[in-house]
């Protein structure tokens, strides 16, 4: 039977979720899945983004939509690649916008950790996909799943602040309470739409200045080549 390890408060928070009849109709699909194709992230992999990023940590939600379908690329973080890998069109371009923003030096890698260990949720909305088919797992039942993450975090008294890039990602805001959080949207950083508003958005600058606003501390955005 595979594991898909959840470890730490979210774990509590989604506990009801886990054992709802259409995650354990998701869960019994993934074992077939795993077991007959070639599925990314690996399991141990699928949760990263809750456990790198718990619950009351949670700083800031940077929505994707679903993983890479590439070998070696995803591990659980939306826009993240694995050291080694070639970096997506979609996060250069977050780089390049970074870098205009903030002065960032872009680096050599395309892995996100370093955000997600400071309160970044690098959350997708399809957990899971099929080798070399893009939303592959798209409407099995992932999409009510981070539904509810997503709500819990808006219920949540703290403060977020959601980026959503893109219309998939926007149509998700309908679940947020804007009253009590930010919601900071522009066109996704894809070059097919970068060029429509991305570019030029400063989403890193106006996260900071918004988590200033809070008494909370800014996120560090440089990611270094170690």
């Amino acid at each position: 039977m595979l594991h898909f390890p959840l470890e730490n408060d979210w774990k509590v928070r989604l506990s009801d979720e886990l054992q709802k009849p259409y995650f354990l109709k998701l869960l019994a699909f993934l074992q077939e899945e795993y077991e007959s194709q070639t599925v990314f992230p690996k399991p141990t992999d699928v949760f990263n983004a809750l456990n790198y990023t718990p619950f009351e940590d949670v700083k800031v939600v940077l929505l994707g939509q679903d993983p890479y379908h590439g070998e070696n690329q995803a591990h659980g973080l939306s826009f993240s690649v694995q050291k080694g890998e070639a970096i997506p069109p979609s996060l250069r371009n977050m780089y390049k916008e970074l870098q205009d923003d903030l002065g960032c030096t872009p680096p050599a890698h395309g892995d996100l950790t370093k955000w997600a260990r400071q309160g970044v949720l690098l959350l997708n909305t399809v957990l899971t996909v099929r080798k070399g088919s893009a939303n592959s797992h798209k409407h099995v039942g992932w999409e009510l799943f981070t539904d509810q993450i997503i709500r819990k975090l808006s219920d949540r008294k703290a403060p977020v602040i959601f980026l959503l890039w893109g219309n998939p990602a926007q149509q998700k805001g309908e679940r947020i309470d804007s009253s009590k959080h930010t919601i900071l949207t522009a066109p996704h950083p894809s070059p097919l739409a970068a060029y429509r508003g991305f570019f030029g958005s400063k989403p890193f600058s106006r996260v900071n200045e918004q988590l200033r606003i809070q008494g909370m501390k800014e996120i560090e955005w440089t990611i270094d080549n170690n």
